[in-house]
């Protein structure tokens, strides 16, 4: 995809003025970020520019988005890259950047009204970061709103994420198509993700121990094994390697709930590598077969 002339703004009237310009019917597609892109972001922002077609528009938004951060979490430091952020959206056909502060997405300072995440939000990740969910789907609301989007793209790595929004634009008759994107790894393996950019070049090594696991416990699957029997083998894999700190191991069905005793599943992990936690997933067949 060759360079675009891709508009940065930062406001509300902006963005509309961006979007008044547009021919009536052309599809509109959002590709959320925190920016610090990666190859993974790329990948999105390609699989955008491949669904909104040459007559479609591609909105990227990079926002450090306070509310699903909590109180000692990383926020202040997390990477803020927009000036090379623009160049790969450029790169990838992407029309409009939108990258508002905190003031103009939350007028009113912390919203009063927000989204609850339900039941599935105080699971895995939402039992470890407590309103972490509430924050990623209000601010996902706000975007479709403000931008008007047609699709939406997510990433597969943040898998309970992906299944939350989505979940979400089904029960309030969002008017939005979510499609999730397939994680993108590096050659090693290792599934890209702006906080690996935290790994220390030992702790990196021993971040591959979370896609080797997900390798064990796919295997345990392919023959024969129960959910219960792919967890204990991958919990015993982690278990095995020093200096890892294991916050959940588990398999569910594919929208999270308790897995089958045979056919589609997911193995969901996080793991904490140093300072860094990792996220990472992976499909599986219980019962045997592919």
């Amino acid at each position: 995809m060759a360079d675009v002339e891709t508009r940065v703004v930062r406001s509300r009237s902006a963005l509309r003025s961006s979007y008044a310009e547009l021919a009536p019917g052309a599809r509109r597609v959002l590709v959320p970020t925190m920016g610090a892109l990666h190859a993974g972001h790329a990948a999105l922002l390609r699989e955008g520019r491949r669904l909104a077609g040459p007559d479609g528009h591609v909105t990227a938004s990079v926002f450090v988005n306070p509310t699903q951060f909590g109180p000692n979490e990383d926020l202040d430091k997390y990477p803020r890259t927009l000036e090379a952020d623009v160049d790969t959206c450029a790169r990838e056909g992407v029309d409009l950047v939108f990258a508002p502060s905190a003031d103009v997405v939350y007028r009113g300072g912390d919203p009063l009204v927000t989204v609850d995440p339900g039941p599935l939000g105080t699971l895995l990740e939402g039992a470890v970061r407590p309103g972490h969910f509430r924050g990623v789907l209000t601010v996902v609301q706000k975007l479709l709103h403000l931008t008007g989007a047609d699709v939406l793209l997510l990433g597969e790595k943040d898998y309970q994420q992906l299944v939350l929004i989505k979940r979400m634009v089904f029960d309030l008759d969002l008017p939005v198509e979510v499609v999730g994107v397939p994680t993108v790894r590096d050659a090693d393996g290792l599934a890209l993700s702006s906080r690996n950019r935290y790994l220390s070049a030992e702790e990196r090594a021993l971040a591959l121990t979370v896609p080797h696991a997900l390798d064990v416990g796919s295997g345990v699957a392919r023959n024969g094994g129960s959910a219960r029997d792919v967890v204990s083998a991958v919990q015993a894999f982690l278990d095995d390697h020093a200096g890892l700190v294991t916050d959940y191991a588990v398999v569910t069905d594919p929208a999270l709930g308790a897995p089958p005793e045979q056919g589609e599943a997911r193995l969901l992990l996080a793991v904490r590598v140093g300072s860094t936690r990792l996220l990472d997933n992976a499909a599986l067949h219980l019962g045997g077969g592919s």
